[in-house]
């Protein structure tokens, strides 16, 4: 079976591939070499693989030139887009500066109109109490005066029947008459300046009254004028506290909490903001009282705010023009913790909250690293710095330079490796950036 098997296939062979002899003449000699059908089905197949891997790697060739063709220029749309991108993003930041500025300068201006209005307000609560006290007078004035009226009526009214008995009475001789004349005489004098006294009186009381209109008209006007001061001072607190307090709860901050911290490490009493009290003599305040403390508390607040938004990582590192080169989450299998921001090699880089140094030295694949750490459990750190300006144990200010930007440690390229911790745990600096782009 087998040897039948040979024979057809070496007879597929001889058809296909007839042997065949190669001469290779010389001048004194001519020799040949002998092909036989197995070496040349072998041949023809080494030929046939060398082509087909020859066709096959040419066309893997082609089809990666056009594949990376294509991927360029997909990588250079991508990269104009992604560069138009940046450039509105800083044109958006950089309005969102100039809001800020404006905006800060707005805060400084109606913390001064709000001291202004409150110096107003203690003014205007000096007055009402000192026109109340002057009606408080005149009131009593005029009960006296009614008193002495009442009395002087009362007087005449007994110096009259004293007068008819006389005129009644038959009194003796020339003593007599004389007697009754001298009583006459002290009874009119006397009815004279009672009526004298009347008339006074009742001016006096005509006057009380009208200054009393006039006194309860200016404490209306007065209460009115409150009123709006109040309705002002309101609606500046409203306007300067909830872009604030919405910033912290958009970085996922408790506002109670934060509010409390910072209390804590300020706990000083005194000054302008101290609670008013236009009461002396143990009464509940009144509403204008009530209403003062609110906005009181409400500044107190605010100031608070104020501290707490030094003391948290809402800025930006860079001041310069930059750009995002890579962002917080997973990147080539494994977590990126921080964002990355690239600008020429040297570009100051600032801290984004008040600190202290922890760390301002090389550290593994971070190169060049400075760690501050912050209130309320935060900390960052500045990565792959070229220069270092700052010390372990130092405290900085938000805004201060800290560092230059290089590309030490494991890095691609010059640029920032920016971190925010909260209690030791990376989180995505971007939260504190973009909650503060409404408020600085």
């Amino acid at each position: 079976m087998r040897t039948r098997l040979a024979i057809k296939f070496h007879a597929l062979l001889e058809r296909y591939f007839p042997e065949r002899r190669v001469f290779l003449r010389s001048d004194t000699d001519t020799r040949f070499i002998r092909l036989r059908p197995g070496s040349q089905l072998l041949a023809f197949a080494g030929a046939t693989a060398i082509v087909a891997w020859t066709i096959i790697a040419t066309a893997v060739l082609v089809m990666d030139s056009i594949g990376a063709g294509n991927f360029r220029e997909q990588a250079k749309r991508d990269q104009r887009t992604y560069e138009m991108r940046l450039n509105a993003l800083s044109s958006e930041r950089d309005k969102r500066a100039e809001e800020a500025a404006a905006a800060q300068e707005r805060f400084n201006s109606a913390l001064k109109q709000i001291s202004a209005m409150q110096s107003e307000l203690l003014a205007s609560e000096t007055r009402r109490r000192e026109l109340e006290t002057g009606i408080e007078v005149i009131q009593s004035t005029l009960r006296t005066a009614m008193t002495e009226r009442d009395d002087a009526r009362d007087e005449a009214q007994e110096l009259a029947l004293a007068l008819e008995n006389n005129d009644g009475a038959t009194l003796p001789g020339e003593n007599g008459e004389n007697a009754t004349d001298g009583t006459l005489n002290v009874l009119a004098a006397a009815l004279q300046d009672t009526a004298r006294e009347r008339d006074q009186i009742r001016k006096d009381a005509q006057t009380a009254l009208l200054e009393a209109d006039e006194m309860a008209l200016r404490l209306k006007l007065i209460q009115d004028q409150n009123d709006q001061i109040f309705r002002q001072l309101e609606e500046a607190m409203t306007i300067s506290v909830e872009p604030l307090d919405k910033m912290f709860r958009a970085a996922g901050m408790n506002t109670k909490d934060l509010l409390n911290t910072v209390r804590r490490g300020y706990s000083g009493q005194g000054g302008p903001l101290m609670p008013l009290s236009f009461s002396t003599r143990g009464e509940d305040p009144s509403p204008d009282a009530e209403r003062a403390n609110r906005i009181l508390n409400g500044l107190d607040d605010l100031n608070l705010y104020r501290i707490a938004a030094q003391k948290a990582p809402f800025s930006v590192p860079l001041k310069g023009n930059f750009r995002y080169t890579s962002g917080f989450g997973m990147r080539w299998g494994r977590m990126h913790k921080g964002t990355d921001f690239a600008a020429p090699h040297g570009t100051p880089i600032y801290a984004t909250a008040d600190g202290v140094v922890t760390h301002a030295g090389w550290l593994s694949g971070y190169g060049r690293l400075v760690k501050i750490q912050h209130e309320f459990g935060i900390e960052t750190r500045y990565a792959h710095n070229s220069k270092i300006f700052v010390k372990k144990g130092q405290r900085v200010s938000r805004g201060q330079k800290i560092s230059a930007m290089g590309n030490t440690g494991r890095s691609t390229g010059t640029h920032l490796h920016y971190e925010v911790r909260v209690g030791g745990k990376a989180v995505n600096p971007m939260i504190y950036i973009k909650a503060a782009n409404d408020v600085f």
